[in-house]
């Protein structure tokens, strides 16, 4: 048996892992529910699990954890972020969100670093190291659950360091162990998975069927803007995008999700409420609005008025949108921002 990770696996996974084992499903259920379900490192006392079992699965599974760098707390708003650092030494962040009523959402990280340079984008910056696992991720919402009894954790959004779609196996399988019953019990809506826009893994995820809401980070509907702002645009059509989400809105019902960072004197013309009007004509579109984080300066927050404009133009055009807050700026936990580094705010 391969030695393997006991939190990257569903029961399905497990069993099939340990097939040598003869493990049931029933059995499988148990062992993901103590390691995930119940966020604990031992085996001892599962029902129905033989000693030979126990000791083959703790023998060739591995059960090691994040190591949290720190954690710090916002002055200006509820936001912590974490700064995680993995066995072989990477690190890199999640932020524990607060929702409106008492509960927490969990903002994931996919891969130490992004290769995808946003020019927007402090993450992009970094550099890709390497791709995440699916225990690693996993483990960034168990800490966020285990140190916050306070509050439910009852969502998660792949939208922090890392662009999902190019670590497409492992986060499908982190969301999977996520919503499982014997995992993390999160509902498959209330998982988030954000891609700037990699069709071939949009179309792949529609075909597949998922239950997880899928959201694009569209940004701007012109070609040559888009690829300036998001080099990997150079590579996929914006029409190409649009008549992906529109097919995965067909099969998967609900609005087409669209992210948009709002950049002063870039992206806020009402050019692009007309041609985003144009492109999803006839489909119920959220366009959830963030306002751009840039620590260098070089792309600003629209004003009042030249968002309201933006805002007004994108009702006229029959696109519903709402704003999006993203928090904890000081802390650099805001989105946009997430560059494995500790700064600002009250440590805890």
């Amino acid at each position: 048996m391969e030695p393997t990770h006991l939190r990257s696996h569903t029961p399905l996974s497990l069993a099939t892992h340990f097939r040598d084992l003869g493990l049931s499903p029933t059995l499988a259920r148990r062992v993901v529910n103590r390691v995930v379900g119940e966020d604990r490192d031992d085996l001892e006392g599962i029902p129905g699990l033989p000693r030979r079992a126990s000791d083959a699965l703790q023998g060739h599974g591995d059960l090691r954890r994040l190591r949290v760098v720190d954690r710090r707390r916002s002055a200006v708003d509820p936001f912590v972020k974490y700064l995680f650092e993995s066995v072989d030494g990477r690190r890199f962040e999640t932020v524990r969100i607060p929702l409106e009523k008492p509960r927490f959402s969990v903002c994931v990280s996919s891969q130490v670093g992004c290769a995808l340079a946003c020019g927007f984008c402090e993450t992009g910056r970094l550099g890709f190291e390497r791709n995440l696992e699916a225990w690693e991720i996993v483990e960034q919402v168990l800490t966020v659950r285990r140190e916050s009894p306070e509050r439910p954790v009852t969502g998660v959004v792949f939208q922090g360091q890392g662009e999902p779609f190019q670590n497409y196996d492992a986060v499908i399988r982190a969301a999977e162990i996520l919503r499982d019953p014997s995992g993390g019990r999160l509902r498959g809506d209330r998982i988030t998975i954000s891609t700037v826009g990699l069709l071939p893994m949009i179309e792949r995820y529609t075909d597949e069927g998922h239950p997880y809401r899928l959201i694009l980070s569209l940004t701007s509907t012109d070609p040559e803007k888009r690829a300036r702002l998001l080099p990997v645009a150079r590579r996929y059509d914006v029409a190409d995008l649009a008549q992906a989400m529109r097919r995965h809105q067909a099969r998967r019902g609900g609005p087409v999700n669209l992210a948009w960072v709002l950049m002063s004197g870039v992206n806020t013309g009402a050019d692009e409420a007309r041609e985003l009007g144009r492109l999803f004509r006839g489909v119920k579109v959220r366009l959830s609005v963030i306002d751009v984080n840039d620590p260098t300066g070089e792309f600003e927050r629209a004003g009042d008025e030249e968002r309201s404009g933006f805002l007004n133009a994108l009702a006229e055009n029959g696109i519903g949108f709402v704003r999006r807050y993203s928090g904890g700026p000081d802390i650099h936990a805001a989105c946009g921002m997430l560059a494995s580094a500790a700064r600002g705010g009250a440590v805890v």
